[in-house]
């Protein structure tokens, strides 16, 4: 097989899972979002782990999300947090899948169909737009909402949510008037009759920048992986570190498979970007874009090699990638390279190469791509 492949810590994952419960405390429901195959990681399996560690709630994207989990053995509650497309609403039901909906449309083919399929009442989360202009029922249309649900006999409102723009920004303006819009919907929706036991609003971010958000449930995501975006002030140029620890549950690795010998001024890879300043030993490993390895890191990225760097040297090729390991003693065709993860005081995170790459932890995370292997360690 080709050398290239992630490790998955699930004892990482669970205990970031019950970092963020201890955070937030027992009162508050944590909803595992586990969307866009965990982030990278392998949504079933970590889907698993994470109910092993008391995830009584778990948050995917679609029902092509959530219906193999279930196929899996999966019991959690799970949340469609983009809601269903027109004709998936039978298979919602018969796999009990709890959808966020926002369009009357949701609501009535998703009551014909339990009422069809002779289901007991679906519970619904019904998604606000609090000032995001994503998704969700705006203020305006609450009320002619609020009674299309009252209408659906196999229908019951068991959670409100919404989403926060700035969840990351302490100060941020537009989330206090989010959370001042969330708390009119409240009001709206308990005036026509309903008492939804679940409402939420915070992502990893609104955990971590705010308390008076939390509600009845919250949503990390990132968090769960071992990652936190730093929190930001308005008013300070100083960044507020999060106050929950988590460690990375990824890492990724492939092997040398050849070393070469270069004299000063030769140039490598793709349009001799790179040429060496003296005699070098260049190492090839086998990654590149197309397994997710970004072509931003070219001549900027660096990799873990026996005790030491190397640091990336001309273009990240589609599958391919140089390093110079010329002052790392020992260096030979076999050995480990890691390209996220940590040996003793050395380390690479996704972070890391997010900065390099001038994204986020998220994207380098999901962009791992499906040719390379997942192995889950316990």
């Amino acid at each position: 097989m080709r050398p290239t492949w992630a490790e998955i810590s699930l004892s990482a994952l669970r205990e970031n899972f019950r970092a963020v419960q201890s955070h937030v405390g027992p009162r508050v429901t944590v909803c595992a979002v586990i969307k866009a195959d965990a982030y990278g990681h392998g949504a079933t399996p970590c889907a698993l782990s994470l109910e092993s560690a008391g995830a009584k709630w778990l948050g995917v994207t679609t029902t092509d999300e959530g219906m193999p989990l279930r196929s899996a053995g999966v019991r959690s509650r799970i949340l469609l947090m983009t809601g269903f497309w027109r004709g998936e609403e039978d298979e919602v039901v018969r796999q009990n899948l709890t959808a966020t909906v926002w369009e009357p449309w949701h609501v009535e083919v998703l009551s014909d169909a339990a009422q069809r399929l002779g289901a007991g009442p679906q519970p619904i989360h019904l998604k606000i737009d609090s000032g995001m202009g994503r998704l969700g029922v705006t203020l305006a249309e609450l009320p002619s909402m609020c009674r299309v649900i009252q209408r659906a006999s196999h229908i019951v409102l068991e959670g409100v949510s919404t989403h926060f723009a700035s969840s990351e920004v302490t100060d941020a303006p537009e989330t206090q008037l989010q959370i001042e819009n969330f708390e009119r919907a409240l009001r709206i929706v308990k005036d026509a009759g309903f008492s939804p036991a679940l409402c939420h609003m915070d992502n990893t971010g609104g955990i971590l920048a705010r308390h008076d958000s939390w509600r009845d449930m919250v949503r990390p995501g990132i968090a769960l992986y071992g990652y936190t975006l730093p929190l930001r002030s308005m008013k300070a140029s100083a960044d507020n570190r999060p106050t929950i620890r988590v460690r990375p549950a990824l890492s990724w690795r492939t092997r040398i498979i050849s070393i070469r010998q270069f004299a000063a001024g030769q140039p490598v890879g793709y349009g001799g970007t790179y040429k060496t300043t003296a005699p070098s030993r260049i190492a090839v490993l086998p990654v590149g874009y197309a397994d997710g390895y970004r072509r931003a890191l070219s001549n900027r990225g660096r990799v873990i090699i026996r005790n030491g760097y190397a640091p990336i040297v001309g273009a990240v090729s589609m599958d391919l990638t140089l390093v110079d390991v010329s002052k790392i003693p020992g260096a030979a065709e076999g050995d480990d390279a890691m390209l996220i993860g940590s040996r003793g005081s050395l380390k690479v995170d996704a972070a890391e190469l997010a900065e390099l790459s001038g994204t986020v932890p998220y994207e380098i995370l999901c962009g791992i791509s499906k040719r390379v292997p997942r192995v889950h360690l316990p």
